[in-house]
């Protein structure tokens, strides 16, 4: 029997300087990334044991890595959070990576920018169960 659920690892938070602005790329800007995924979590229920889990400190080492390379657009840097994500762990096959700017620099108030991107596994596509 398959345990499906959702692992989340929401709200991380980092000061950086992404964005295509030079002052964004001077002064600081708060960013929190929300990591989410649907996977087997079989073993883990069965065994009480980190080796069958997903490992999201090491989810969290991953996204703090990516953010502190700096990426003009929100997109780029997703992409590259998620391409991360997925090389690290081949067995997720589904999940989300949604990065968050505060107050992005427009012509009116605006609390937040957002950007979600889903990684959906070719391997689910053509997989019987």
């Amino acid at each position: 029997m398959k345990n499906k659920g959702i692992l989340e690892l929401e709200g991380m938070e980092f000061h950086a300087r992404h964005g295509c602005l030079e002052r964004e790329k001077i002064a600081e800007n708060l960013f929190t990334v929300d990591f989410r995924a649907e996977t087997d979590m079989s073993a883990a229920a069965e065994s009480d044991r980190l080796e069958d889990a997903v490992d999201y400190g090491r989810i969290y080492d991953i996204v703090k890595k990516e953010m502190s390379v700096h990426s003009d657009l929100l997109e780029h840097l997703a992409g590259r959070i998620v391409k991360a994500i997925a090389e690290a762990f081949p067995e997720l096959e589904h999940f989300s990576v949604r990065v968050s700017k505060r107050r992005p620099p427009v012509n009116g108030i605006a609390a937040w920018s957002r950007v979600t991107l889903q990684h959906v596994s070719t391997n689910t596509l053509y997989k019987a169960e």
